[in-house]
């Protein structure tokens, strides 16, 4: 049965993954979904990030609040934040039915959006890549903080997806992760030693362009290492629950708040208190395999 939701009009699928999805998300603390966009949907997107990326090269103003800014901008990586209101079918992708539907499938309720940025990057200049590479393993969130179960399944507060934008081979660079971390109340060094002794424990994202990875904040990640020549392009999003802040290191305009559709509002403001909306589903519940696009979602008329 398809939970009731507190935000009326906002339709989207329950459940977003098949059985067989949600229970690899169980014991992984992943799942990889192929076809979450189109090819076209992941063209449009880069378009924009694309020029996004060369605004940020090239800045003639003062940056307002709610504009995109970078956190690194080198010759070979741009890692760009504050995308909400960059370009409309930006805001699209955050709000693209099945994409939120899926991570309110891993928190176990309603979410809100609470950071939003992409990458595009290619080879370090000058990696020889001689030795077995080491990467910059982390987790958003802790194991006993941000964990629960519900029918048996698992549920984190703070979840991502990261949605390829172009073919990642295994040369490409995709995100590795510890398999299976997620429920692992140790240090990161320690679990990242024990996968050092077993790299069968390191997954790495191998997918074609508009796939989506799904993962829970409590899994240990890192950017995987590039070693072709071909330009990796993703763009992430991070829910959590409803009464999160939004912790994008930029701020909606007053403009955005004022004109956002009600149906909208949990997503993209959040509530005060703990109305979370619960979304449960048991492992043996078919997907929903309605069809959702990235017009679906809130896509504001440009300024």
């Amino acid at each position: 049965m398809i939970p009731t939701f507190n935000n009326p009009g906002f339709e989207r699928p329950f459940p977003a993954l098949t059985p067989a999805q949600r229970y690899h998300l169980e014991v992984f603390g992943y799942v990889i979904v192929q076809d979450a966009l189109s090819r076209d949907e992941c063209g449009q997107i880069l378009d924009a990030l694309q020029r996004i990326k060369r605004e940020l090269r090239e800045p003639t103003r003062e940056r307002l609040a709610h504009e995109p800014f970078a956190s690194i901008n080198q010759a070979h990586h741009v890692y760009m934040g504050g995308l909400l209101e960059a370009d409309p079918v930006l805001t699209a992708f955050v709000s693209h039915p099945r994409l939120v539907s899926m991570c309110e499938e891993l928190i176990g309720g309603e979410a809100r959006l609470l950071e939003y940025d992409a990458h595009i990057n290619s080879r370090i200049p000058g990696d020889t890549f001689d030795a077995e590479p080491t990467f910059g393993f982390h987790r958003g969130t802790d194991v006993p903080f941000a964990s629960h179960s519900k029918n048996e399944l698992y549920h984190c507060n703070f979840v991502k997806t990261l949605t390829m934008l172009t073919d990642l081979g295994p040369d490409d660079g995709g995100t590795v992760v510890i398999a299976g971390s997620h429920k692992m109340d140790l240090d990161d060094s320690e679990v990242a030693a024990r996968a050092y002794e077993d790299r069968s424990l390191i997954h790495q994202v191998v997918a074609p362009a508009g796939s989506t990875l799904l993962f829970s904040e409590t899994l240990i990640h890192a950017t995987g290492q590039i070693r072709s020549d071909k330009e990796r392009a993703i763009i992430i999003a991070g829910y959590g629950a409803s009464l999160f802040p939004y912790w994008d290191g930029s701020d909606m305009s007053e403009a955005f708040k004022t004109n956002l559709p009600p149906q909208w509002h949990t997503l993209f403001l959040g509530k005060a208190h703990w109305t979370r909306g619960p979304r449960y589903r048991t492992l043996s519940q078919p997907v929903d395999e309605r069809k959702f696009t990235l017009k679906d979602g809130y896509w504001p008329t440009p300024k």
